[in-house]
């Protein structure tokens, strides 16, 4: 039999769900399963909750009045990278399962579902999540010969500082973390502008010539463009 959850342990998780009944019924299961969830009655709520609060995985509807579930999603995953998400439908085309995931998801059922394959899944995420322990985040990058800090939005090179924007700042830790590797152009506009259109696309380019301008100090530091793919950000 699976170990349930200990009530000490309150893992939070955040139930977006118009349709009350499924919402009740979602909440109750997993607060008796030892849970401790949060329900929203709908997308525009569903960001509130998780805006001031810390959740350790998001359940959320595709469906959904005032905001869907994939445009929360996007804003989630936008506000955090790792914390999971699951999305119910009752759609059960591949175009929407692919939806699912570009937008961030973790996972994804089709309603009708049991309680039970919900269950599963869920602790199957938390222990690739919650299971192993965390190591703090980096926020200050070596890149050639500039510092870069991430947490208080400065590029430093020697005594000169560069404060950067909070999308320059964003797209720099992205590419800091492929160093050397591609940063896929579709990865990095889902997670800071929200979605890849054709007007966010020619924004991230902007970006782009700005933060290539910033690391000209250092010769061997250099942002390259793969036509169509993203964006290598090259160290010595």
């Amino acid at each position: 039999m699976d170990k349930e959850v200990k009530p000490s342990e309150r893992i939070q998780i955040l139930v977006a769900e118009d349709d009350p009944n499924l919402g009740i019924i979602l909440t109750e299961y997993l607060e008796a399963k030892g849970y401790d969830p949060q329900l929203a009655r709908n997308g525009v709520e569903g960001w509130k909750l998780f805006a001031n609060g810390s959740f350790d995985c998001c359940i959320l509807d595709v469906m959904m009045p005032e905001k869907d579930g994939f445009t929360l999603g996007k804003e989630i995953r936008a506000a955090d990278e790792s914390v999971p998400i699951i999305y119910l439908t009752a759609k059960s085309m591949k175009d929407d399962t692919i939806q699912g995931f570009k937008s961030g998801g973790d996972d994804y059922i089709t309603k009708p579902f049991s309680m039970e394959e919900l269950l599963l899944r869920l602790k199957a995420i938390l222990r690739r999540t919650k299971g192993e322990e965390k190591t703090p985040e980096k926020t200050v990058f070596e890149l050639g010969g500039f510092v870069f800090d991430f947490k208080n939005q400065v590029l430093k090179h020697g005594d000169d500082e560069q404060h950067l924007t909070s999308k320059e700042n964003a797209l720099l830790k992205m590419l800091a973390q492929h160093a050397n590797q591609l940063l896929d152009r579709s990865q990095a506009l889902l997670a800071i502008w929200g979605d890849d259109s054709y007007f966010n696309s020619r924004s991230m380019d902007v970006y782009i010539a700005k933060l290539r301008k910033y690391l000209k100090k250092d010769e061997g530091v250099k942002i390259m463009n793969e036509h169509g793919r993203g964006f290598r950000l090259i160290l010595p």
